[in-house]
């Protein structure tokens, strides 16, 4: 009788191997690793080799660097998502994509089940099982650390260590890791360890190793840079006039906005299962993007249109935060953006400044402003009638004149 197939997410970190070996002994499975190429660099250097010594029959490694910027990236900034006014959904965009490839090759290779290393006490779980279940609802989903028999194995870092030692896995964790990180194409995540104290002062200069994406703000070039971004229909296609894929876009905002210490970001949020966490984020060519795209929108989208929008941002950012990118309303919400977005198009210019993006100019062929309408001169073209505020003032004021009237006769 062939052995049940795991696809399992594997990162070749201390979990993901640990996780590796473990599913093959407790499962007596065939384990087929997968790591999505979403940006991590030198982090995947040496995978394959790793994870076929620790005991995976088979291992993909698969490049969905240019999917990930064309089909999440994109659409997400179209949509102005920003959680909890800080935060540009780094890591909770790129969850859906793995989970995604994850479900496809265990089609493919006759896989019952996937697997991953995420906490029971995080967000990542809830993002690979809704993608799952949404794509493919029949799969079985196996989550070792919400097992009450894999954390009665492993209650700590440190047995952990003890079992990749007792089984010839390389791992270059320590049991006192200062914390743990998350890189992409978008950006880097830190979070847990000396992170938990939020009194913790991630900025300090002797934290300044901690980042990989961006110069601390202080130490970046005192000579500003200027950037020119080109949209069309919402999307960024070229930089400083060279034609580029979404995924050269990011490659290069991200070179830019990292010399000058752009995109760091501190909070606390709201984890989706009900706890505060912090985290620490660098989102260089992100921030740069984001702010962009706003700019250009400013010029060429209808005020209504752009209300309208705006008002599904908390929405449609918590759809992405939580996981529910394949959900018919974040679906649904996606049309909505994308027919807001037909005539955002043109050129933003933009200066770059220790950690600062500021607005240095934005035109478009599709641009809504009217100078001639706008001007405090005279307006020749008579679009404007400034008697004809009067009226319209009157009719706003109506019922706040009335409700006035009925709160001053009760007071009598």
């Amino acid at each position: 009788m062939a052995k049940q197939k795991i696809v399992l997410a594997y990162s070749g970190g201390l979990d993901t191997s640990i996780i590796l070996k473990w599913l093959k002994e407790t499962y007596d499975a065939e384990i087929i690793a997968f790591t999505a190429d979403i940006g991590q660099k030198e982090e995947l250097d040496g995978l394959e080799e790793k994870a076929l010594n620790t005991g995976a029959s088979k291992v993909y490694i698969d490049d969905l660097r240019e999917e990930f910027a064309r089909d999440f990236i994109y659409p997400m900034f179209q949509a102005g998502a920003l959680y909890e006014g800080q935060y540009l959904l780094g890591t909770s965009i790129a969850r859906p994509l793995i989970a995604k490839r994850m479900v496809e090759i265990a089609r493919a290779e006759g896989a019952t089940a996937i697997a991953h290393g995420a906490t029971g006490k995080g967000n990542d779980q809830i993002r690979f099982e809704l993608t799952a279940a949404a794509l493919t609802p029949e799969i079985e989903v196996i989550a070792p650390w919400r097992l009450e028999q894999f954390r009665e194995q492993f209650p700590g870092r440190a047995e952990m260590i003890a079992y990749a030692e007792k089984h010839g896995i390389p791992v270059t964790a320590s049991a006192a890791k200062p914390y743990s990180m998350d890189r992409n194409l978008l950006h880097i995540s830190y979070e847990s360890g000396v992170l938990e104290d939020p009194w913790f002062d991630a900025s300090a200069p002797e934290n300044k190793d901690m980042y990989l994406l961006s110069v601390d703000p202080e130490d970046a070039p005192d000579q500003a840079e200027y950037v020119e971004l080109e949209f069309e229909q919402g999307n960024c296609v070229a930089v400083n006039g060279e034609r580029m894929i979404p995924l050269q876009v990011m490659e290069k905002l991200n070179e830019l906005g990292g010399k000058h210490g752009i995109g760091r970001v501190d909070m606390v949020e709201n984890r989706f299962v009900g706890m505060k966490s912090r985290g620490v984020y660098e989102t260089p060519g992100g921030a740069i993007l984001f702010s962009a795209h706003r700019k250009m929108e400013s010029l060429t989208m209808d005020r209504e249109v752009m209300h309208l929008r705006d008002s599904f941002i908390s929405r449609y950012s918590s759809l992405v935060y939580n996981g529910f990118w394949f959900a018919p309303e974040r679906l649904a919400l996606q049309a909505l953006v994308s027919e807001s977005q037909k005539n955002v198009s043109g050129t933003v210019r933009l200066k770059l400044y220790k950690g600062n993006v500021i607005a240095a100019g934005v035109k478009s062929p599709v641009s809504l402003y009217n100078p001639h309408i706008a001007t405090m001169e005279a307006d020749p073209t008579q679009a404007y009638n400034q008697g004809d505020a009067t009226g319209f003032i009157r009719l706003n004021a109506l019922r706040l004149r009335v409700a006035s009237g009925v709160e001053q006769n009760a007071a009598k």
